[in-house]
């Protein structure tokens, strides 16, 4: 995400349309993101969430207290920062609304092009604003906990979903509402003679894993890699076995080192951060990918059809073919 919705967020305290917060008042954060600037005099303690692993990691580093996920209640004030998810957004909304205590106030900020306008309509029919202000290409709005009805409502509006197969997925995570087509491409595409030591990374809320564990029955280890802490949670219930325990890592593949080595890893890594594509990611997953495999390792992984993956798969691997694609993914088998 851009940094104006941050600004965004902050500027009701700057424009002093809302009074700061007392220096001894606990704040909670939801969606909280590297890079925010608290206005001056802006001394209340901070309780941070996020659970995207590399934003985590940042925030931890600048010395805020954070975690994944929402832990205590009774807070002073909320803070939600919304995002181009609907759903989720939402949700954080609920949450906030309930961990704050009896009046306590809940202010929310997002960019335009995210859809905050509709997202402030939506909550002023659930639960009259005390005001908004547009800043930074964004809006910032706020009200104040007056009971729970407004947070049971848009709980029961977005409730977890269960796809095709029985995974459990939630608003937010990468392919929520439906099971990937490239995942689909990447899976019927698996040689079943899957053995030894094998990973999913980027695993989200499973799918690839449940594939490989139902159709390999050889074995020795079955790990999950993913940034994404609710969507390793869900993939927690969705992906089980009799014959290996599934281990799961939550981890920025790109920062942190894997500490085990594979026979075999399938991956269909991500490819954008916020708008913009950014294949570089998925460059950085290969070469990840490479160090973490034993020599003659496989890799298997699926990508859209116009990422330039195939250079660094070539310096990244002893070798390296397409062996599937249709109209819009790729998909690869590397040797390392």
């Amino acid at each position: 995400m851009a940094a104006e919705p941050l600004k965004t967020l902050f500027y009701p305290f700057e424009a002093e349309a809302l009074p700061l917060p007392r220096k001894d008042a606990r704040v909670l954060f939801l969606g909280a993101e590297p890079g925010f600037r608290l206005p001056a005099g802006f001394d209340a303690a901070l309780h941070l969430v996020q659970g995207f692993r590399p934003h985590f990691r940042a925030l931890q580093a600048s010395g805020y207290t954070v975690t994944p996920r929402v832990e205590g209640s009774g807070f002073d004030m909320a803070l939600v920062l919304a995002g181009r998810h609907r759903g989720q957004n939402e949700r954080r909304i609920a949450e906030a609304i309930e961990r704050v205590a009896p009046g306590g106030l809940v202010v929310i900020a997002g960019g335009k092009e995210d859809g905050i306008d509709s997202l402030r309509k939506r909550i002023d029919a659930l639960a009259p604003l005390e005001g908004h202000l547009p800043k930074h290409h964004g809006v910032a709005f706020w009200l104040r906990r007056t009971g729970s009805e407004a947070a049971a409502t848009l709980r029961f509006g977005n409730p977890d979903f269960v796809l095709e197969g029985g995974f459990k997925t939630q608003p937010g995570m990468f392919s929520f509402d439906r099971i990937d087509a490239g995942s689909k491409l990447l899976a019927a595409n698996l040689p079943h003679d899957l053995k030894g030591n094998v990973a999913d990374f980027c695993a989200g809320w499973g799918y690839l894993s449940a594939e490989v564990g139902q159709r390999s029955q050889r074995l020795s280890a079955l790990d999950l890699y993913e940034a994404d802490f609710e969507a390793l949670e869900a993939a927690r219930l969705n992906v089980y076995g009799d014959a290996i325990e599934p281990r799961f890592f939550w981890i920025d593949l790109l920062t942190e080192a894997v500490e085990r080595r594979y026979d075999a890893i399938v991956m269909n890594p991500p490819f954008h951060s916020g708008r913009a594509a950014e294949p570089d990611i998925g460059a950085g997953m290969i070469r990840a990918a490479s160090k973490a495999l034993k020599p003659g390792g496989r890799l298997f992984m699926v990508a859209n059809r116009q990422l330039p993956y195939e250079q660094v798969l070539s310096a990244a691997f002893a070798s390296h073919a397409e062996i599937a694609r249709d109209g819009m993914f790729k998909v690869f088998s590397a040797r390392r």
